[in-house]
């Protein structure tokens, strides 16, 4: 894909935006959805991995050069045990922030200094390379729809695709293509966790703990 250097949670990102309308879609779900995306990523790294159902670091000194991926690690490590489903919503906001940070020092993203009610500081993100999220959702519907076999899509694009469609994200397939594809979504799930019967029960918690939230935390608008 255009984006591979980007890691996982920061591709799930780019992918949420409406490109058309310049402004994110799913707000409510995002934290989440890129939340998801770190933890996914980390386990098909190896630097999680599923010990009874907990995510749970398997190198204290690993680093992964990613401050992202990096910054939810040592989050892990710090704290006490927690299912997959936990990680997928405690603390979520502190990983989209730093994905949000990340992409702007990157250029992905431009960021404005604004305050709320004139008082509180805070920032507001625009996109500022279109041209490379519809290159990335173009990408992303090569891998949904085929013609490439899914035993040959790369690990991490298979989460992509199958992390969104969990999260039914509605700038990458409508329900309608949820319910085409959906023999296709399963297999890509698969495919995601192929390396090892670890991996596969991680992805597949991880993805779980996604719609599980999908269904009960209703949506807002986008911003």
């Amino acid at each position: 894909m255009p984006t591979g250097s980007l890691s996982l949670p920061a591709r799930l990102y780019l992918l949420a935006w409406d490109t058309t309308k310049l402004k994110v879609t799913d707000a409510a779900h995002l934290p989440h959805i890129v939340r998801a995306g770190a933890l996914t990523e980390l386990a098909q790294r190896g630097l999680l991995a599923d010990v009874d159902g907990i995510a749970t670091p398997t190198d204290p000194d690993a680093e992964t050069g990613d401050p992202v991926l990096d910054g939810l690690l040592e989050l892990v490590e710090e704290s006490r045990p927690h299912r997959w489903k936990t990680w997928v919503g405690l603390r979520a906001r502190v990983t989209l922030d730093a994905v949000r940070a990340q992409l702007a020092a990157d250029g992905y993203l431009r960021a404005e200094k604004t305050r709320v009610l004139g008082v509180f500081p805070s920032v507001e993100y625009e996109i500022d390379r279109v041209a490379v999220v519809d290159a990335l959702r173009a990408e992303a519907r090569e891998v949904l729809e085929g013609p490439v076999p899914v035993e040959e899509v790369p690990e991490q694009d298979a989460a992509l695709v199958a992390l969104a469609a969990g999260a039914e994200l509605r700038t990458l397939l409508s329900g309608k293509e949820q319910r085409q594809y959906k023999q296709r979504i399963e297999d890509l799930v698969e495919r995601s966790g192929a390396t090892t019967p670890a991996l596969k029960k991680a992805v597949q918690e991880v993805r779980s703990a996604v719609l599980l939230v999908v269904m009960t935390t209703p949506g807002v608008p986008g911003s």
